[in-house]
């Protein structure tokens, strides 16, 4: 039969597959095709392996034949960010100085997907090091929004955003550190998950600043995202962050059992923080529209304060930097990284390798991470973050007693167009809406709401749960995608 996989689902190819309806080769291949067709004006795929993935595709056909699947999901490709280390798969970053690694083991969420029979499916394109807004940060390449090519994805997971809008891949990994998920999945028009800190294992995961990272789906469908949260979360020894949780799983189960319920019950915070900030009128306008759907569906909405929230994103850019000045010093071509052949002694080794080898937003945050660590500062600027970032904690703790979840917009605006923001201050501004997230470890979801009247973009909305309250923030993210005005989100493409 002839696949569309445009706008397939994950759940959908499940059922195809064990109906018998496609073989994993022939999904598979359809996707291949489809990258084919539409990579070359997204530009999402740094790489993407033909033989790899088709050679994965028919050793699950095999099991599937024999009646030993590994799992529903067997022969499902899933795309990686290229910060998520894969066996036999070059890791570079989206940076130069990383361009020859070929990773030698698989992430802890890789081996995980492989174990349940998915296929990764080649290398997602993102913001150096994952430094950025609008995967123009890039060595490489500059992804498009599939809605607009002359739009930025967002970032820094803007490949892995973009792919699955334009149904190059159902669903994909990316990282949140500061809103890399959640803000180019709100660009783009699909579900992104920013997981509790410690829900998801960071093995593998090419570090920027570990206390913030974390790895979360990209797909089409709530449900989606939560077969593969179900997938990759739990508690993993390689990772001392990990949360000793012996149960992460059962978020697609509470996806389908709030289908057909209603939200009564469920009291809704909206933070006064969030709604006094300038965002555009269509976000204004996508933001009200799901408040209302979520009225009609009986939740209660009540108004909280996170009075810390003016200084999140100053707290953010301390605590990032540094510790990604800290995790980068490694890259020095000695160590790790590509060394610069021109070099002839030591000194230039370090100057010349990370003078060539790291973009400017790289050198940039570098610089300044190195700034606030260095003797003098460290307790002027990293040690005062560190208490307002707990100041920040305790005010989600506080709105939590008061409501189950928090909603919020996203981003201030749709998606911008490319070189529109030059000042990186403005860059950063973007992500105001959902670094506070990151700062307190919480769960979060970003889902599409509505399209922009003028533009025709996407608006997001993020929901926002205490820790590891994934079920509820779940359960509620998906009884709302059913009842929006818009129930699909497809660009032109």
């Amino acid at each position: 039969m002839s696949i569309e996989v445009k706008t397939l689902t994950v759940a959908e190819a499940a059922a195809l597959l064990a109906a018998g309806k496609v073989t994993a080769a022939q999904l598979c291949r359809a996707y291949l095709d489809r990258v084919q067709t539409v990579d070359g004006s997204v530009k999402a795929f740094l790489k993407c392996d033909a033989e790899r993935i088709m050679a994965a595709a028919e050793a699950a056909d095999q099991r599937r034949a024999a009646g030993t699947p590994r799992s529903p999901y067997d022969g499902i490709p899933v795309g990686i960010k290229d910060c998520i280390v894969t066996a036999g798969e070059t890791c570079s970053c989206a940076s130069k100085i990383l361009a020859p690694v070929v990773s030698p083991y698989d992430a802890t969420v890789v081996a995980r997907l492989k174990a349940a029979g998915f296929i990764p499916m080649g290398r997602l394109n993102m913001d150096e090091f994952a430094m950025g807004s609008s995967t123009e940060n890039s060595a490489y390449q500059r992804t498009a929004n599939p809605w607009d090519i002359t739009r930025v994805p967002g970032g820094s997971s803007g490949g892995s955003a973009a792919a699955v809008a334009a149904g190059e891949v159902a669903v994909a990994l990316g990282s949140d550190t500061g809103g890399s998920i959640r803000q180019p999945a709100a660009f783009c028009g699909v579900v992104g998950v920013k997981p509790t800190y410690g829900r998801v294992s960071r093995y593998g995961l090419v570090a920027f600043a570990s206390s913030l990272d974390q790895i979360g789906p990209l797909a089409h469908t709530v449900e989606d995202a939560a077969i593969i949260l179900d997938t990759i979360g739990g508690h993993d020894p390689r990772d001392c962050t990990s949360l000793p949780e012996p149960d992460c799983g059962g978020l697609a189960a509470a996806v389908a059992a709030a289908r057909n319920g209603d939200l009564k019950g469920v009291k809704i915070g909206l933070p006064e923080e969030y709604f006094a900030s300038e965002s555009s009128a269509g976000v204004k306008a996508g933001v009200e529209a799901a408040i209302a759907v979520m009225k009609e569906l009986g939740a209660e909405f009540v108004s909280v304060s996170l009075p810390h929230t003016k200084y999140a994103v100053a707290t953010y850019y301390i605590i990032a930097t540094a510790e990604a000045s800290t995790n980068l010093a490694r890259f020095d071509g000695i160590r790790y990284g590509a060394r610069d052949q021109e070099a002839q002694d030591l000194t230039e080794v370090y100057f010349k390798t990370r003078g060539h080898g790291f973009g400017d937003e790289v050198k940039r945050r570098i610089i300044l991470g190195t700034y606030v660590l260095s003797s003098g500062y460290y307790d002027a600027f990293y040690l005062r973050a560190q208490k307002v970032r707990t100041l920040i904690r305790r005010d989600f703790e506080a709105a939590f007693r008061q409501c189950d979840l928090l909603l919020t917009p996203v981003t201030p605006t749709t998606a911008f167009r490319f070189g529109e923001k030059k000042d990186p201050l403005q860059m950063y501004l973007a992500d105001i809406y959902t670094i506070a997230l990151n700062l307190s470890g919480n769960c979060g979801i970003s889902i599409p709401a509505a399209l922009e009247a003028d533009s025709g973009m996407p608006v997001g909305i993020q929901l926002i749960g205490p820790a590891l309250a994934e079920k509820q923030l779940f359960a509620v993210a998906a009884r709302f995608e059913q009842a929006r005005k818009e129930q699909v989100f497809t660009p032109a493409l």
